[in-house]
């Protein structure tokens, strides 16, 4: 009877093994699937007279192939290279706003410049003020429509963050029930394998979305942390995701942890790795800084040519207005905790210093400090007065008072691209000609010559007559100057300014441009524009086409400032696919570490099927032989 029973313990247990074996063969592309070995141990002993025999084996239990170190591992690594994947797509996209070449935004901005150039050679030619206006028309339309797909890309990424924190609250609720189910069998002596293949997988598919922690509990269930210390699913209950407006500013979004009713906000830098984190990063960190500079190139363009044309003179006689719709200043959005009742705005003073940046006005006790939020630059101003100049900006408060730990919040480039027009419409509103006009001496003798003139700044001497004349070691003495002029350089007497040819002589607010050697006597006259001379004074088209080359972005002049614009948005996108590159090298070296230890090896399960199937027919054999001496003994003592 013993021989029987350790041959059918055997043919069972081998058959067991055989069945394990065909299951991970059927599973061995089920994402998720660990694969599975039965354990045999002994079934003990029995003392007989002539020595202690073995009584067989027995099947203890079948278990999974699981590391939970590598699995962690390889959900940490798929939770970021997803961040980085998703984050590298959407600047893909957002790179594709802006083209290079003829299509391109700079090749706008530069048109519009040139054009003043054929008004400058025929400044009463109406054709070509009208191409003026129409490269203008042309450049703002372009500046709208790349707004228009900025702000398009910022719905679209705000809808996929949407849609992924609904898969992530849908696997919060398909853990927190299988958690159930495992707690179920947690007094059971062996483990549902498969209940923790769907339990890791769940876990994976989360870390997709957004990096998690996780507890492994006494009872066999996981509780699962998001942002650190937010539990999104404890035992078998789950709370949720949602995504809600950014108090501080509603056109953004945030996503918050929901428990028992209560929403609290996640910082971005909290969501660490998935999808959710790489999409946040875009819309708050990357398309926010284009949106930025691609306002500020709006902005800066339409200050300084409006700066520009107002110091012109039209075919009508009249002053220069404004070319482009001036931008409305910056309105301050407060923050839901505030106790004042400040408002605030901000508004452009120096079209050369801006920098592409949001920047936020913190209170405290007597004093404000403006914070640029780009690289977390503070300036300390008292209080009062009530207007602060930052970064070529003017900072206001308009009505109310600020309370002690009040914040505004400022986006100074937000809305000035999405809303920039044209305000000239008839081209006889062109403010080509100069309010002044110089005149050469009729003796001189030099080899001088007038290369331009205009305005520069609106200077309550502008149309004050001046005389410049030249003395015989080369530099000019200036008369009828009226305050607010740099000093001479040479005390004199006479007092005098060095002169350098092709170098402006920027007195009483008009720029004057001299070519050539001058000779000692040389004068020039520097006198109101007379209203019959405005059709042929093309001084101001001059000095706008001169805006090419005027230093406006950090340095760079007005005429390449889309070329930084389009560098920053190209080196986004080359980072963001480098780190693509290398977080999905890693998730794939740690996956495959994952997988040489869970996954199923089907030249390994062939080895092992053969190995069992051996065993197995051994086992019967064996059976069979004790079967048969079984039946003789039977048979021997029924004689």
């Amino acid at each position: 009877m013993s021989a029987l029973n350790i041959g059918a313990r055997a043919l069972n247990a081998n058959l067991a093994a055989l069945q394990v074996i065909g299951n991970n063969i059927a599973n061995v592309n089920t994402p998720g699937y660990s694969r599975q070995n039965v354990l045999q141990q002994t079934s003990g002993y029995q003392q007989m007279g002539n020595g202690f025999f073995g009584k067989g084996m027995e099947i203890a239990t079948v278990e999974r192939s699981h590391n939970a170190y590598l699995t962690r591992e390889a959900q940490m690594a798929g939770s970021v290279a997803a961040a980085d994947a998703l984050r590298y797509s959407r600047l893909q996209a957002l790179e594709g706003a802006f083209p290079l070449g003829s299509g391109g935004l700079g090749a706008a901005l530069n048109d519009t410049l040139n054009a003043w150039a054929d008004v400058s050679s025929s400044p009463s030619n109406l054709t070509a003020r009208v191409v003026v206006i129409a490269k203008g028309e042309e450049f703002a339309s372009r500046l709208r429509n790349t707004a228009s797909q900025l702000d398009a890309l910022s719905k679209s990424t705000q809808q996929q963050v949407q849609g992924s924190v609904d898969v992530v609250n849908g696997l919060a609720q398909d853990l927190a029930k299988v958690n159930q189910k495992i707690i179920e069998t947690a007094g059971d002596v062996h483990t549902p394998n498969d209940l923790y293949d769907q339990r890791d997988q769940l876990l994976g598919e989360l870390s997709k979305h957004i990096q998690t922690s996780s507890v492994a509990n006494k009872d066999g269930s996981v509780s699962v942390f998001v942002a650190g210390s937010q539990p999104l699913v404890l035992g078998q209950r789950a709370n949720q995701l949602a995504v809600t407006p950014d108090p501080a500013d509603n056109s953004r979004i945030a996503v918050s942890f929901v428990q028992g009713g209560v929403s609290t906000q996640l910082p971005d830098a909290a969501l660490g790795g998935g999808e959710i984190s790489g999409l946040m990063n875009f819309l708050n960190k990357d398309l926010v800084a284009v949106q930025n500079q691609l306002g500020r190139l709006a902005l800066a363009s339409a200050t300084t040519v409006n700066s520009q044309h107002a110091l012109g003179v039209d075919l009508q006689g009249n002053p220069g207005q404004d070319f482009f719709i001036p931008p409305a200043a910056a309105l301050g959005k407060t923050n839901p905790a505030n106790s004042g009742t400040a408002q605030v705005s901000a508004s452009v003073n120096d079209p050369t210093a801006l920098m592409a940046s949001d920047y936020e006005m913190r209170f405290s006790a007597g004093s404000v400090s403006v914070v640029r939020l780009s690289d977390g630059d503070s300036t300390s101003f008292a209080v009062p007065p009530t207007a602060f100049n930052k970064d070529g900006l003017t900072f206001n408060i308009d009505a109310g008072a600020a309370a002690v730990g009040d914040r505004i919040l400022i986006r100074p480039f937000e809305a000035a691209a999405r809303n920039l027009q044209v305000a000239i419409g008839s081209p006889d509103r062109l403010a080509a000609a100069s309010p002044v006009m110089v005149t050469p001496g009729v003796s001189n003798g030099g080899g001088l010559s007038v290369e331009s003139l205009y305005a520069v700044s609106n200077s309550a001497n502008l149309t004050d007559p001046v005389s410049i004349t030249f003395q015989a070691d080369g530099t000019y003495v200036a008369t009828g100057l009226g305050p607010g002029n740099p000093p001479p350089d040479n005390v004199g007497p006479p007092a005098s300014y060095n002169f350098k040819p092709g170098e402006a002589i920027v007195l009483n607010g008009w720029s004057l441009t001299l070519r050539g050697s001058p000779g000692a006597g040389d004068s020039f006259s520097i006198d109101p524009a007379p209203p019959g001379s405005i059709a042929q004074n093309a001084g101001n088209a001059s000095a706008v086409l001169a805006l090419r080359d005027r230093p406006t972005f950090e340095g760079v002049a007005l005429a390449d400032g889309y070329i930084s614009l389009f560098s920053d948005v190209g080196t986004r996108v080359q980072g963001a696919k480098f780190a693509t590159q290398f977080s999905a090298q890693i998730a794939t070296s740690a996956e495959t570490a994952r997988t040489n230890v869970s996954g199923v090896n089907l030249d390994e399960e062939a080895a092992r099927l053969l190995q069992y199937q051996q065993a197995y027919q051994a086992s019967a054999k064996f059976l069979q032989i004790a079967q048969s001496t079984f039946d003789s003994l039977l048979a021997t003592v029924g004689r």
